[in-house]
């Protein structure tokens, strides 16, 4: 691929544009990524199966690693507004065995981490206990230091912002908080140390990007187009990092447009500290594999292994991102992962 749409932010214009030519520079020896809802549930998993990759993660409203055990039954008996869930020993055992057999890296690569976790006291989607267990698992694999759990905040079931979205304890589309709260900064200060200030407006660019090319055949469950922003900064060749962030149900392109991927926040982060979002995109299905909200897949609608190295939709993102760093000249692209 040689071209890609090029969408300005706040204008959104429209144009075209030659990558080979942006001489951008990522450092992909490590990677992050974050979520919310199905998207936490999604970092989650991405996390657990490049642990080796992966050593910061934020996740807004999910569960813990496997909480569906591969059945939408569960998934809605355990994981999301139910209470009944039994997470010490069931799912970290499945777990181990993924670990044990190498469907997932080996758990003590976990260790070298940091995880930071928020969930609103008025969330009427995700119970206390679903995240507490998430919280509870994650202490068996690292240091009080690596972890951190926002749980006291009157946020809704949505992504707080400072002042963009709906009230903030509504949780309804397109699930971003008007909380006066930047859960976004919070979230990267504590997972890269200290930042430099937000942008007050976001000033890169955000770069359609083919997901089906760049995909491959694991690709087959998420959108035409995913989305990848880019500051001015790593435009001009400045060494930047890789963040992926996963969207959550009924906050796809297709649903909502870009309301998400702009008003979230971490493009004026990613502006001032050379971080690159990417932002890989569902699609909504009305036929098997049936996704009418545009979830990422952590029940298992994609397949058993969904969870693993193996899930088509884990593969799928990595293979963008490694796509698209050979595409852009990136250094490193774990082909060994």
């Amino acid at each position: 691929m040689k071209k890609a749409s090029l969408l300005i932010l706040g204008s959104l214009i429209s144009v075209i544009t030659n990558l080979d030519a942006a001489q951008l520079t990522l450092d992909t020896q490590k990677i992050a990524v974050s979520g919310l809802s199905s998207g936490g549930y999604m970092a989650n998993q991405f996390h657990l199966a490049h642990s080796k990759w992966v050593d910061k993660v934020g996740i807004i409203a999910a569960g813990p690693y496997y909480c569906a055990n591969n059945s939408i039954k569960e998934a809605l008996e355990k994981c999301v507004t139910k209470r009944s869930i039994d997470i010490d020993k069931n799912l970290t055992i499945q777990a181990e065995l993924y670990s044990k057999n190498a469907e997932i890296d080996p758990l003590e690569e976990v260790s070298n981490s940091k995880v930071w976790i928020l969930r609103g006291k008025k969330d009427k989607t995700i119970a206390s206990e679903v995240t507490d267990a998430l919280f509870t698992q994650y202490q068996n694999w690292l240091g009080q230091e690596q972890l951190r759990y926002i749980n006291d905040r009157p946020f809704g079931h949505n992504f707080p912002t400072l002042e963009n979205g709906k009230e903030c304890e509504e949780s309804t589309s397109p699930f971003i908080g008007n909380c006066n709260y930047d859960a976004a900064g919070e979230m990267l200060n504590f997972l890269y140390g200290p930042l430099l200030p937000r942008t007050s407006q976001a000033t890169g660019e955000l770069i359609s990007v083919d997901q089906q090319q760049l995909g491959g055949s694991a690709a087959k469950s998420l959108a035409k187009e995913g989305y990848v922003y880019i500051p001015k900064t790593c435009q001009q060749g400045e060494i930047c990092q890789v963040h992926i962030n996963f969207h959550g149900c009924q906050q796809n392109q297709e649903t909502i447009g870009l309301t998400y991927i702009t008003e979230n926040g971490l493009n004026n982060w990613a502006d001032s500290n050379q971080l690159v979002i990417v932002y890989p995109q569902t699609k909504n299905s009305m036929f098997m594999p049936l996704n009418p909200k545009g979830c990422w897949d952590w029940w298992g609608y994609t397949g058993s292994a969904y969870a693993t190295k193996a899930g088509s939709q884990i593969m799928a993102v990595k293979n963008i991102v490694n796509s698209l760093s050979k595409y852009i000249e990136i250094g490193n692209n774990n082909d060994e992962q």
